[in-house]
């Protein structure tokens, strides 16, 4: 599911992760929530799932901002929402040793990949990235969220959608 977008939008919301790991698949949920909602029309949400080759590629068409929404594991309590700024393009560390592979890319494959290509494209990467981010409680083989993660999602879509209306502000 990507919504559609008129030229020269300027920011892509990207819920990431695989639904048959259990909390993994909250940025999936969060993104299929936020295409219900009303959004400026330079937003565009997408499901992109394990699909991190596609995501990097879709970057390419020319975005200000990307708001990747994950689960993100860090050591609080599960349903912990996080906000982290993975900075501008030239703040990332260099892509060497990020592996990459097309069936299990973290964020930071994606972004060192579209680095990559952006230097061989001569396209410009988004100037900001910021990833709204999940503590998980399980991410074993399962399908559906656990409950403190699920109840974390309607406020990771207001945290989503009050992102992008100050970033269409801008």
């Amino acid at each position: 599911m990507t919504t559609s977008v008129p030229p020269g939008s300027r920011t892509l919301v990207a819920g990431v992760g695989n639904i048959f790991l259990g909390d993994d698949g909250f940025g999936v949920e969060v993104a299929r929530r936020l295409a219900q909602e009303e959004l400026p029309p330079e937003v565009a949400v997408a499901d992109i799932g394990i699909r991190g080759v596609h995501l990097a590629y879709q970057l390419l068409d020319g975005y200000d901002t990307l708001v990747i929404v994950d689960a993100t594991a860090r050591g609080s309590e599960p349903g912990t929402l996080y906000l982290i700024d993975a900075g501008a393009p030239g703040d990332r560390p260099a892509s060497e040793g990020v592996p990459l592979d097309g069936h299990r890319m973290s964020p930071d494959a994606v972004l060192a990949l579209l680095d990559t290509l952006c230097a061989g494209t001569g396209a410009t990467p988004p100037r900001r990235t910021l990833v709204v981010g999940c503590e998980p409680a399980c991410i074993d083989e399962a399908i559906g969220l656990s409950p403190q993660v699920d109840a974390a999602v309607p406020e990771a879509v207001r945290m989503v959608t009050d992102l992008v209306r100050k970033e269409a502000a801008v």
